[in-house]
Order: C-alpha cells, then sequence, then structure tokens
C-alpha cells in the first residue's frame, strides 16, 4: 500500500509557491493566472467600497441606521432579514459601520497587495455574507461568494503577493499559507 506525503508540496504547485511551467501544464498556468486576475478585481472592489463608505461618513453619523431602517420597511416583518437588522444590525449600526468601512479597505488592501490572502478574503466573506443577512441579498452576490470562496481555497498571494516573500521568511506561520 502506497502512502501520500501531504507535507511535500508538488514542484510548481501553488501551495509551493511556484507557477507551473506553461508548456507542461498550460491549464494549471491560465487557472492560476485568471485567480490572481480575480484577486486583484476583487480587491480592487472591496478597496474602492470601503474609501466610498469612509467618504460617505460610515461610522460617524447615523448613515447607515437610516439605511437600516428604511430597508427593513421593505422587508417581510417575519423574515430573518428583518429579526436580524431589528435586533442586531440597527441597535448596533455605528460599530458595524465601522467594521464595514474599515474591513472593506483592509480586506482589499490585503487581496491587492496579496498580503495575509486568506485572512483577507475570510474577512470579505464575512462582509458580504452580512450584507446578504441583512436582506441585500440577491444572485448577484452568488459571483461575489464564488470569487471570494476560490481565493481562500487556494492561496493567490503565495504566487504573486507578499505571501510568497513572508511565507519564506517565515514557513512555520500559518498566516502566510
Amino acid at each position: 500500500m502506497s502512502s501520500i506525503a501531504f507535507d511535500t508540496p508538488q514542484r510548481g504547485s501553488i501551495v509551493e509557491g511556484r507557477w507551473p511551467r506553461f508548456a507542461s501544464q498550460p491549464g494549471a498556468a491560465i487557472g492560476y493566472g485568471l485567480l490572481i486576475f480575480l484577486r486583484l478585481f476583487y480587491g480592487l472592489f472591496f478597496f474602492q467600497a470601503g474609501v466610498n463608505k469612509m467618504m460617505k461618513g460610515w461610522g460617524y453619523a447615523s448613515y447607515l441606521e437610516e439605511v437600516f431602517a428604511q430597508r427593513i420597511t421593505e422587508l417581510n416583518p417575519n423574515s430573518f432579514a428583518a429579526a436580524y437588522l431589528e435586533n442586531f444590525a440597527i441597535p448596533m449600526a455605528t460599530p458595524i459601520s465601522l467594521i464595514v468601512a474599515y474591513g472593506e479597505v483592509f480586506a482589499g488592501a490585503g487581496l491587492l497587495l496579496g498580503l495575509l490572502t486568506r485572512s483577507s478574503a475570510i474577512l470579505a466573506f464575512f462582509i458580504l455574507f452580512n450584507i446578504a443577512i441583512g436582506g441585500y441579498y440577491d444572485a448577484s452576490l452568488l459571483p461575489f461568494f464564488a470569487i471570494n470562496l476560490s481565493i481562500i481555497i487556494w492561496p493567490t498571494g503565495r504566487l504573486f503577493g507578499l505571501d510568497r516573500w513572508l511565507a519564506r521568511r517565515y514557513p512555520d506561520s500559518i498566516w502566510f499559507r
């Protein structure tokens, strides 16, 4: 019976932090390139959204509370989203707005730089998930969830980003895997 060594990455694997050779693995090279493009696009989207929220004064005004109050009138009063808004989001509007605005900036910057890529993607997923729970879910969020999950699964910061350099410098750290 043969055993598989899980701690030894294959040459050219994303875990090793090396690009596969295009001549021998064109599908993998194109796939990794697409993942990096999606990570950069998603990071730019999140960074821009966070900066936009900061420019509008989220966290320092009652803007988000007004948005939540308007949104709750549009929802079925017996829905989970209405209960979430009424019992959690509206009373906690100021800290939530700070978490969303600064979280989007930090997650976007991390994704753009390839720094703490998985942690940045998990933060982005958390923010996106809470937006969906708050009653703003529609089919247009599905591609964002898919992109986000692909970034969490395949750490593209190891191929193109600061995670590559940091993982070599701190090989035992869980943050750069």
